[in-house]
């Protein structure tokens, strides 16, 4: 079991539902966050005033999967998440963890079987 954390545009949110959906992942958490990466955030005039802001309004995409869909939901990602065909900076960035258990509190089904 891997879980899968992947950082998007939220633009692109839609797209990447849809490209899981296709590989049969359907069960995701999403959440909204801001962070600061290569994009280094934008400089706003506000009041007259300039503001930079350095934090950028990204979606969160919390994912448990079993092994074998893995490869699948990562191409899925990459392939939806990715701004035109080479991408550009502020694209996001997926993490892959190991999932040592995973229980499904209605049952108590345990590892594989819960997700």
């Amino acid at each position: 079991m891997k879980f899968i954390i992947a950082i998007i545009q939220p633009g692109r949110l839609e797209a990447v539902k849809e490209a899981l959906a296709r590989v049969e992942v359907f069960r995701l958490t999403i959440i909204d966050v801001q962070g600061a990466g290569r994009q280094k955030g934008q400089t706003e005039t506000y009041r007259g005033n300039e503001l930079t802001i350095n934090l950028v309004r990204k979606v969160q995409l919390q994912i448990a999967v079993n092994e074998d869909f893995v490869e699948p939901a990562i191409k899925a990602i990459m392939e939806a998440g990715r701004t035109g065909t080479e991408g550009r900076i502020g694209d996001g960035k997926i993490f892959v963890l190991a999932l040592e258990d995973c229980i499904r509190i209605r049952t108590g089904e345990r590892g594989p079987e819960a997700i």
